[in-house]
């Protein structure tokens, strides 16, 4: 039996993972990859590296950590977590492997919502992205197409107005625009709202430079963009967990200031968690505060 299973690969669990060894913890970190969220990253023309706060070289470096030590990793999906009636936890694999823990961190992340449309794949991550919160300082003077429904554009787009020659907004129910934040972006004299409007499909020559748009009554528009964010939201990856751990209404994992979730032993960490803004070094910084706190859950049963 581990002392600790951490679940997951991304930004919060591979630094959960490596705090937990150095606290000499008997840990294994389960995933089907290492580094998560930051395996994709927004490229630009003539962008310099120096423009962009990352937290990529923090990650890499436990990532390295962990691919080093081969005996506190297994790389496989985790179908279900469960809790026996000592207290402990079983973490069931897709392999149909299973796996003991006396405590379990929940670092399994979110995953954004496809467009769908030709050309996205293509051009993920070239010039086409899923988040304005990361990226907004680096479209100062140039023009962007936010692509979404609800209160993450609006919020996307506001923030992009801000330095931004133009933003398209497309998509924005009528409902939503009826927000303090979506008039103020109707009102915006650098943005359009194109509302109840859908992406058809991007293109662009080597980056993403065009967004095609079909309007409710079926013309087609060709919006010209130096970015293009789809915010659609996320998508949390809670499913192990559903019917274990609490969970908001929207399916991300309920926790406290100190990580804890509803069950004793089970802590979580990151975007799979209920906390503010989906940026990489909130996500280490959580991975971190999540290791702590079941280590000290952990302390009495060493």
């Amino acid at each position: 039996m581990y002392d600790l299973i951490v679940i997951g690969g991304g930004p919060a669990g591979l630094t959960a993972a490596i705090y937990a060894i150095r606290k000499r913890l008997n840990v294994l970190l389960v995933s089907k990859d290492l580094g998560g969220k930051t395996n994709y990253h927004l490229e630009l023309p003539e962008l310099d590296s120096y423009q962009v706060i990352r937290g990529v070289e923090v990650v890499n470096k436990f990532k390295s950590e962990l691919e080093y030590l081969k005996f506190a990793r297994h790389m496989e999906p985790v179908e279900k977590v469960e809790q026996v009636e000592d207290g402990s936890f079983i973490v069931r694999t897709k392999g149909g492997g299973e796996l003991l823990a006396k405590a379990v961190i929940i670092a399994t992340g979110a995953r954004q919502q496809w467009l769908d449309v030709p050309g996205e794949k293509e051009y993920l991550s070239k010039g086409l992205c899923y988040s304005a919160l990361s990226y907004a300082p680096l479209f100062i003077d140039k023009k962007t197409v936010v692509v979404g429904e609800g209160d993450l554009a609006l919020r996307s787009a506001a923030e992009l107005s801000t330095v931004a020659e133009h933003v398209h907004v497309v998509g924005p129910t009528m409902a939503a625009l009826k927000s303090p934040l979506g008039q103020k972006l109707v009102e915006a004299k650098n943005v359009t709202v194109l509302a109840e409007h859908h992406v058809k499909r991007v293109k662009g020559n080597g980056y993403c430079n065009t967004v095609v748009v079909q309007s409710p009554e079926g013309q087609e528009i060709e919006l010209g963009a130096d970015g293009t964010f789809v915010e659609k939201g996320l998508l949390p990856n809670s499913e192990m967990v559903a019917g274990l751990v609490e969970l908001d209404q929207k399916g991300f994992i309920k926790v406290d200031c100190q990580a804890k979730t509803s069950v004793p032993g089970i802590f979580a960490a990151g975007d799979i968690t209920s906390i503010y803004a989906e940026q990489v070094l909130v996500a280490v910084g959580e991975g971190v505060k999540a290791a702590l706190s079941a280590y000290d859950y952990l302390l009495p049963m060493l």
